[in-house]
């Protein structure tokens, strides 16, 4: 889809909607640049003007955006509409999914009850407004299998007890048994909030996008999917399997990933690289991560502190630290990311960071790799993505992991 092709398509969507006195936009924050969520929403601030007065950005756990980021994604959207999302102080509890349930959608592996938790912007009486408009990508993602719908509220402005029992429910059900499909337990989670407790919450409109790289090697647009039920998510994630995930006819022995720095700082993000490619990578592989960003390991401060305690030690091991360390209980997804982060002694994941030393990556459990003599020899500038031969040995290589999913078909079922 072309801009104006995109642009004409979501006028004629808010235009079925009718005049609304105040609107709430949610796109997601820098780490989705790519979504094209930053266009749409500029494009939805031009058509409502004035009625816009709040611009969210969906960061859950991530850190605030700066003014340059801002700037870059959402174009000319006046900065006095942006607000920042704290997922440890401003949050409402709408409700309580029983542990019933979780236990019933976990297979018997939680029984914890789940809150149904958002910003207080998102509550009626509270931000006042008559829409909100949630903007964001669809695409195979590791905690809930395919990325957005409700849970770019629920998640992207959720709170902390939510996140972190969403993130360790999806861990401990099985990373591999959820990416790449819309019906999982934290999706049947978050759609029960959505059904039992939605109304305390303005009408919600999602405006989904579905993005891959052409032939020519640049982002377009696939789908354009706009409406307020789960059939508009469904459709967009259909459509994103067919974009968005590649089967592979045979594993990959050595993967190189590139991190891009704008976007990639921290390996609660950057270890994209290990959950998209996990199922397509052959047992004894090497996945090389080219991370000239990667500056830290958790976004929040709490759980960069976790991360640096425990590492990337396996589901076993951090399952025996969650008994043991009342504050990792405490910070369940920071649990989860530590099972996602591993490669269970599987494949060998070799990180190349800018600004991190070997003894940080090494204290992670993962191995270490300097990145001027990994760049200088799997040069990203001259790199196409897919199989490639370099100095006589084959690799695959992957430009921004955050764009799909790769599996080969003995690791993928179903």
């Amino acid at each position: 889809m072309s801009a104006a092709e995109a642009r004409a398509g979501l006028l004629e969507g808010l235009g079925k909607l009718g005049k609304r006195k105040k609107v709430l936009a949610v796109p997601p924050d820098f780490t989705r640049f790519h979504s094209r969520a930053g266009e749409l929403t500029e494009m939805a601030w031009e058509f409502y003007g004035d009625a816009m007065t709040d611009v969210l950005p969906a960061l859950g756990t991530h850190v605030a955006m700066t003014d340059a980021q801002i700037g870059k994604m959402f174009g000319r959207i006046p900065r006095s509409l942006f607000r920042v999302h704290d997922w440890r102080r401003d949050i409402v509890t709408l409700g309580e999914v029983p542990g019933e349930f979780l236990h019933q959608v976990s297979e018997g592996k939680l029984d914890y009850s789940w809150p149904a938790q958002v910003n207080k912007l998102l509550v009626k009486k509270a931000g006042g407004h008559d829409l909100i408009l949630s903007i964001g990508q669809v695409v195979p993602h590791e905690v809930v299998g395919m990325a957005n719908g409700n849970k770019n509220i629920f998640v992207g402005t959720g709170g902390v007890t939510g996140i972190h029992r969403s993130h360790f429910l999806g861990a401990v059900y099985g990373m591999e048994r959820m990416m790449g499909r819309a019906d999982t337990p934290v999706r049947r989670v978050l759609n029960y909030a959505g059904e039992h407790f939605g109304e305390k919450m303005p009408r919600i409109v999602y405006v989904q996008t579905v993005v891959n790289k052409n032939d020519a090697g640049e982002l377009v647009i696939r789908g354009l999917f706009i409406g307020d039920d789960a059939e508009c998510f469904e459709r967009a994630a259909a459509l994103s399997l067919q974009c968005n995930f590649l089967m592979m006819d045979r594993e990959i022995h050595k993967a190189v990933v590139f991190l891009d720095p704008h976007e990639f700082h921290t390996t609660w993000l950057g270890n994209k690289s290990v959950y998209r490619t996990r199922m397509a990578l052959a047992d004894d592989a090497e996945l090389i991560v080219l991370a000239p960003g990667l500056n830290r390991f958790g976004e929040d401060k709490t759980i960069d502190g976790l991360i640096r305690r425990y590492g990337y030690c396996g589901t076993p091991r951090t399952l025996e630290a969650v008994k043991n360390d009342p504050e990792l209980a405490a910070n369940l997804s920071a649990a989860a990311h530590l099972i996602h982060g591993s490669s269970e002694g599987r494949f060998t994941i070799r990180y190349c960071p800018g600004h991190l030393t070997r003894s940080e990556v090494e204290g992670v459990h993962f191995a270490y790799g300097d990145l001027a003599e990994y760049t200088a020899k799997y040069d990203p500038g001259k790199l196409a993505d897919g199989w490639n031969v370099v100095d006589g040995e084959e690799i695959f290589y992957i430009s921004n992991p955050a764009l799909g999913l790769w599996a080969s078909k003995g690791r993928f079922s179903n």
